[in-house]
């Protein structure tokens, strides 16, 4: 390779270790896009009735505003005081259930009774660092609340600039494009926010309708502290094949000290919800999201989670959402499908395909972001 080239390849290396060095920093930056793009369609639908985009960004804003502290106020402080009392009761519910499988284990045949089960003190015993690391992280997590409040107070600041100028921020982005491809990436741009809208909301109706069928289920088998725990259910649904897992924990154990019989009915009741999220609810709210196969989004999630921690873990679905919308575009539309291997005349009907994907070789150095502008050049 020339010098030039070398050069190249350096600084591209250099600017790999920069953003991995901050990696958390850009996943807080992409948490406001995803934010932003959510209250950006409220903004949307309020231009349609000819208001002023200033008057819409605080109308959006401020209604934002209003649910933020009522929910803050109504919801958050019955649900912390009853998760409290569900964190005391844990250790009790799983002494409980290690005493019933003691138990019903005497009761089978001889051969397999005589097996040695670990005892509860063994059990306890191994458990104490668990616990302990447990309640170690949890305080460390308060005393690092001033962390995540500038972290949460930047999330919030970015997403209000990014929400009152768009088209400028949009462009910016466009621009580090080559010329004859930033009208392809301005389309790109268009598809991947309208994916990650529908994706946003459905995600939000999925998991209200989870938290709303759980919160029904649990009053009817009357398990305590339906509130946290139908609420955690919906939280959780944001974080597919392991966030219905872990809600699945807490009622279990809550109703299994009232009865096995109950902890059999709530594992019944969670496995119909989550079937009928599965199979009615997503496919019925998501149906124009770009499809995710289950073994893909299972990967996805452990691959962000164990680069980028439990911020990843939540964030994966999104992530995972624009790199197939980037994929399917760029790699697979723009350039596996027009490839002709036995043509020799391959380059000139790449370029046929990439007029049909709206190229343009003489586009301007800024591409045209009003939807107006671009209708009047057709």
């Amino acid at each position: 390779m020339k010098l030039g080239q070398w050069l190249g390849l350096f600084c591209l290396i250099v600017v790999v270790i920069m953003l991995w060095q901050i990696r958390q920093t850009l996943l807080l930056v992409f948490a406001a896009v995803v934010l932003a793009t959510a209250l950006n369609s409220v903004v949307q639908r309020l231009l349609k009735t000819g208001m002023p985009r200033s008057r819409a960004v605080m109308i959006t804003l401020g209604l934002s505003l209003l649910v933020g502290t009522l929910f803050v106020a109504l919801i958050v402080p019955p649900f912390i005081s009853q998760f409290l009392q569900l964190l005391e009761l844990l250790p009790r519910g799983v002494q409980s259930v290690v005493t019933w499988v003691e138990r019903q284990w005497t009761l089978l045949p001889s051969w397999i009774a005589e097996i040695e089960l670990p005892s509860t003190a063994n059990l306890a015993q191994e458990l104490q660092p668990l616990a302990q690391n447990l309640i170690r992280n949890f305080f460390a997590f308060f005393s690092n609340s001033l962390t995540a409040l500038l972290q949460l107070l930047l999330v919030v600041i970015l997403t209000i600039m990014l929400l009152a100028d768009p088209v400028s921020y949009r462009g910016a982005l466009i621009v580090l494009f080559p010329s004859f491809y930033r009208r392809r990436a301005d389309a790109i741009l268009t598809r991947c926010e309208i994916a990650l809208d529908n994706w946003l909301g459905g995600a939000l109706l999925s998991s209200a309708g989870v938290a709303t069928l759980s919160a029904i289920g649990l009053t009817v088998l009357q398990i305590d502290f339906v509130l946290a725990q139908a609420l955690l259910a919906g939280l959780l649904n944001f974080i597919p094949n392991i966030g219905p897992l872990i809600s699945l924990l807490f009622p279990l154990i809550v109703a299994f000290l009232d009865a096995p019989w109950k902890a059999i009915a709530v594992f019944i009741l969670y496995f119909v919800i989550q079937q009928v999220e599965a199979y009615w609810l997503t496919p019925t709210l998501m149906a124009k999201q770009v499809s995710l196969l289950p073994a893909l989004t299972l990967a996805s999630q452990i691959f962000f989670a164990t680069f980028f921690g439990f911020l990843g873990l939540l964030l994966a679905l999104p992530l995972t959402v624009i790199a197939m919308t980037w994929i399917q575009e760029v790699l697979i539309r723009d350039v596996l499908d027009p490839w002709k291997r036995d043509s020799p005349k391959r380059g000139a009907e790449f370029s046929e395909e990439l007029a049909l994907l709206e190229f343009s070789t003489d586009a301007p150095d800024l591409p045209k972001l009003d939807e107006t502008e671009t209708q009047e050049e057709a």
